[in-house]
């Protein structure tokens, strides 16, 4: 069947456009899907939005990239569907306020899985780490993400070689499902060696992803580009391993940009390959965690449980269902305005000021100096 106009739209602006472009999602925003890739198309566009598509405006090929898509069993998953990721990535539009230059939401996404991303999204913890990674941190990386799957909370992670593949191979022990965020194509086969890991992610209930279109080849700056969708798909992340320059510390940088939970694994003080971890703990820019419990108590939302056919019942339980939207909109680590609060959680602003005091003395919120936020324990 051929995709819709809309669908096409979208496919033809992700193949023109090299994530993350700003300008081009305002304008998308702006006068919708269709009418901009029109407008793309003419070159009747703002300059920042011609110069962002110029070199890749006459590469119309919808066509192609959904028949290799639906080869590689790929769908494109776009804002307007249902399965949309909406609220996790609105992190990226609120962080994108406050000139967060690298918050932009994509203007489509590539998936292969049955499962809805948009599902996949709501309960998840990110699992990163180093390439180079030790047995050490393999060995852990497993653990927390089958730790994790087991509690019904989907893992996501970036299919990379060491402390990724170890957390994908782990939840999918535990009949967990896990998420692959990719920076090259669905269809590309990369790292080769993963290709079966993907497959099975895929074939698992899990899902394989990425905002590039078939046939994009990996490339450095690309790992970092995605790394922004795994922070904002998720509610959290965790570094098991990373040196002072690894890629998992710059994931690791976005969530705490995105206001986002980050939690550190610590290991071995001779360990270069802990070194990242240790330091992001020292400059309290991640919390220490060391097994499941503690990652769930971080992330705050999702209570613990060893039976998760018995779980006990959290405080939040006794919220209302406004209350508990304001509740939610709260960052953990970070404060934010009572605006911010408002537009994350679809609430009006004169609600939300009429809440945040009643969640204040009921102990679910703090008052800062900047705003609001989350108080731990009330998870």
């Amino acid at each position: 069947m051929k995709p819709d106009e809309l669908r096409q739209a979208r496919a033809y602006l992700l193949r023109v456009t090299e994530p993350p472009a700003a300008a081009v999602a305002a304008f998308v925003a702006q006068l919708g899907a269709i009418e901009a890739a029109k407008r793309v198309r003419q070159g009747d566009c703002p300059p920042e939005v011609r110069k962002a598509t110029e070199a890749r405006r006459a590469r119309d090929f919808v066509d192609q990239d959904f028949a290799r898509a639906t080869a590689a069993g790929a769908r494109l998953v776009i804002p307007e569907d249902d399965e949309w990721p909406a609220w996790p990535l609105l992190t990226l539009d609120l962080a994108a306020r406050r000139g967060v230059t690298e918050a932009v939401a994509p203007l489509a996404l590539w998936v292969a899985g049955e499962v809805a991303l948009g599902v996949a999204a709501d309960r998840a913890v990110a699992v990163v780490g180093a390439r180079a990674s030790t047995p050490y941190g393999e060995h852990h990386a497993a653990e927390f993400a089958y730790g994790l799957a087991a509690r019904k909370v989907p893992v996501f992670s970036g299919a990379a070689y060491g402390i990724d593949g170890a957390a994908h191979r782990g939840a999918l022990a535990a009949d967990g499902v896990t998420v692959a965020v990719l920076g090259c194509a669905v269809d590309v086969g990369y790292p080769a060696g993963h290709v079966a890991l993907l497959n099975r992610i895929a074939e698992r209930g899990g899902a394989v992803v990425s905002e590039y279109p078939p046939g994009t080849r990996p490339a450095r700056h690309r790992f970092l580009v995605r790394n922004r969708l795994i922070a904002a798909l998720t509610e959290g992340t965790l570094v098991v391993e990373a040196g002072l320059r690894s890629g998992a510390r710059n994931t690791a940088g976005t969530a705490g940009a995105l206001g986002k939970v980050v939690m550190a694994l610590p290991g071995p003080v001779s360990s270069a390959m802990s070194a990242g971890c240790h330091e992001l703990i020292r400059d309290a820019r991640a919390t220490l965690v060391s097994n499941v419990d503690e990652v769930l108590e971080t992330v705050g939302r999702f209570g613990i449980a060893e039976d998760t056919s018995a779980r006990p019942k959290r405080p939040t339980d006794r919220l209302g269902p406004e209350a508990l939207r304001t509740y939610e909109a709260l960052a953990v680590r970070a404060d934010r305005t009572d605006t911010e609060i408002a537009a994350e959680s679809g609430l009006p602003l004169r609600k939300v000021r009429a809440l945040l005091p009643a969640l204040e003395i009921d102990g679910f919120a703090v008052r800062g100096d900047t705003g609001w936020r989350r108080r731990r324990e009330s998870a």
